[in-house]
C-alpha cells in the first residue's frame, strides 16, 4: 500500500472525472502535498475537515485540467533520491519536481534555492 501514490490517484482519476472537488483521507504528507498543489496553481483549495481532505480541483476556461501528468518518481519498494546538485526537472521546467527534505516538502525550485536534497516524491505538469 502505497497512500502517497493513492493520494495522487485519486486527483487523476477526479480530473478524468471532470469532478469539481474530491475528498481523500488525511495525513500529515498529504496535507503537505495538497498545500504545495494549490500554492502552484493545480489545485483552487484544499480545505481540512476532520478526518480527510476536501480538493476542489482546478481546470482551465475551455473546461480543460491544468493538471495533466502525475508520475509518482520514489515508491516504497524502490526509493529515489537526489543531491542538491542533481534534482530533477519536470518537462524541462515546465512541471514541478516535490521532494521531501529536512526542511520539510519542498518544489524543486524551493529546493535549489535552500541547496537541499531529498527524497524525489513526484512530478507533475
Amino acid at each position: 500500500m502505497d497512500p502517497i501514490a493513492d493520494f495522487l490517484t485519486a486527483i487523476r482519476n477526479g480530473y478524468l472525472a471532470k469532478k469539481e472537488t474530491i475528498t481523500v483521507s488525511k495525513s500529515k504528507m498529504k496535507t503537505a502535498l495538497a498545500d504545495i498543489l494549490v500554492k502552484q496553481g493545480f489545485l483552487l483549495s484544499s480545505e481540512d475537515e476532520e478526518d480527510e481532505i476536501k480538493l476542489t480541483l482546478h481546470y482551465l476556461p475551455d473546461g480543460q485540467p491544468v493538471l495533466t501528468h502525475i508520475k509518482r518518481i520514489s515508491k516504497p519498494g524502490v526509493r529515489r533520491y537526489s543531491g542538491a546538485d542533481s534534482i530533477p526537472t519536470a518537462l524541462s521546467g515546465a512541471g514541478i519536481s516535490i521532494l521531501s527534505t529536512p526542511a520539510g516538502l519542498l518544489t524543486d525550485r524551493e529546493a535549489r534555492a535552500k541547496r537541499l536534497g531529498g527524497e524525489v516524491i513526484c512530478q507533475l505538469w
